[in-house]
């Protein structure tokens, strides 16, 4: 995007007229609706370059850059119109963030970048001790990839940087989907630890970069409803929950999930923390093997449900809404009398307050009464831009669930 210190101007993006006023609130998206292409026609630009963005009196906003194939045609990545988005600029970026983590954990474990909010909007960066893993969802970020890695290297060099850039969002920016090591040998296996418990999780076949941070705080304040409880966790993946439940005291440990593979690495934890003993794993889809459990007349004290987002877009919102209420029914349906159920979603198109009717509903449903214990939300290292409701996405309830008052 640049590497003069003294750079002519990018080339402009002129917004329509009043279109200004969610960017000047904080937003930094800007749709193709509301650009102005009579005065700066989409088809004139290129995937990831980079512009200044205007109101329609030509008064700059900000500078980002564009994709003319995308609804969201351009992010602002800097509030001032002059500023060089070069690698200094994504050192300096790189730097803040990493301080702000540093602030708040002990250990090098923790998602370092989440786009908007820090700032960067496409790039996510995880640090699991001495490998990183960098996640890129956008033409923008994807043509200053080598900056990147290169203000990565310079601030922590670690041993092992891998690029995940086979995310569902790059089909949207019209990126090609790969995976690749570009420092180091990386391992079959990434190694993190949290809240205490020692995990590995796949690498190149992971989910997402392998690990789900975003639960940590959730995770640890499982702990203190699992003692002396039988506990399932669905959508288990690795055992992020179930592990530190068995940690906790659980008298027995169930962990549920579609990849035998993903079992295997959860096997493999509970031995690495010493909890085998109680600890064994179901391989299906969870909606059936619910209802198998349910037909075994099978009852669990506590019961995690942490399922992959339902609804990906706003269209899936009513089929989204309906599989979280079936999928809470049944949890409900092999809890014991007064169990625990944490019911979690991080679909961002469903709101804490539309999770929670559908708990009550489910709920109602099959004649139970649901006191909501505490509520839970995405951890500190995955910050909230009061301006962009899109990065406030994951929320977890913590409810009783017992016979009708």
């Amino acid at each position: 995007m640049g590497n003069s210190r003294q750079h002519p101007p990018y080339a402009p993006l002129r917004l329509k007229k009043n279109e200004e006023r969610r960017i000047k609130g904080g937003h930094t998206w800007v749709f193709s609706n509301e650009v102005d292409t009579q005065a700066t026609p989409l088809t004139g630009f290129a995937p990831g370059q980079p512009v200044v963005i205007e109101d329609a009196r030509g008064l700059a906003l900000g500078a980002g850059y564009v994709n003319p194939h995308t609804l969201i045609s351009a992010r602002i990545v800097t509030r001032n119109p002059h500023a060089a988005i070069d690698r200094a600029f994504f050192t300096s970026r790189l730097k803040e963030a990493l301080a702000v983590r540093k602030r708040m954990f002990g250990e090098p474990y923790y998602r370092w970048v989440y786009g908007d909010s820090d700032g960067l909007p496409g790039l996510v960066v995880d640090r699991f001790g001495p490998l990183v893993v960098v996640q890129i969802s956008t033409a923008g970020m994807e043509i200053v990839l080598d900056d990147i890695v290169s203000a990565i290297d310079t601030l922590v060099d670690p041993s092992v940087i891998v690029l995940r850039n086979d995310g569902g969002a790059r089909d949207l920016e019209q990126l090609p989907k790969y995976s690749r090591v570009c420092k180091g040998d990386a391992p079959d296996h990434l190694i993190v630890f949290e809240n205490g418990a020692r995990y590995a999780a796949p690498l190149l076949e992971g989910q997402k970069t392998g690990w789900f941070f975003d639960h940590r705080m959730n995770r640890a304040a499982l702990r203190r409803y699992v003692k002396n409880q039988s506990v399932l966790d669905v959508f288990s993946y690795v055992g992020g929950w179930g592990i530190q439940a068995a940690l906790a005291g659980a008298e027995s440990v169930t962990c549920l999930d579609v990849s035998e593979k993903a079992l295997g690495f959860a096997a493999e934890n509970a031995r690495h923390n010493d909890v085998s003993a109680n600890f064994s794993t179901l391989a299906g889809d969870a909606f059936e093997l619910l209802k198998s459990l349910r037909d075994e007349r099978r009852r669990f004290d506590v019961i995690i449900l942490d399922p992959p987002a339902f609804i990906q877009k706003k269209k899936d919102l009513k089929n989204g809404e309906t599989a979280y209420r079936r999928l809470n029914q049944a949890a409900m349906q092999i809890l014991s009398k007064d169990g625990i159920l944490v019911s979690a979603s991080c679909s961002s198109y469903l709101s804490g307050d539309a999770l929670q009717d559908i708990i009550r509903q489910a709920s109602r449903h099959i004649d139970r009464q649901v006191q909501i214990l505490e509520t839970g939300h995405q951890g500190p290292d995955h910050p909230v831009h009061p301006s962009i409701p899109e990065t406030r996405y994951l929320k977890a309830f913590f409810c009783r669930v017992a016979p009708t008052f």
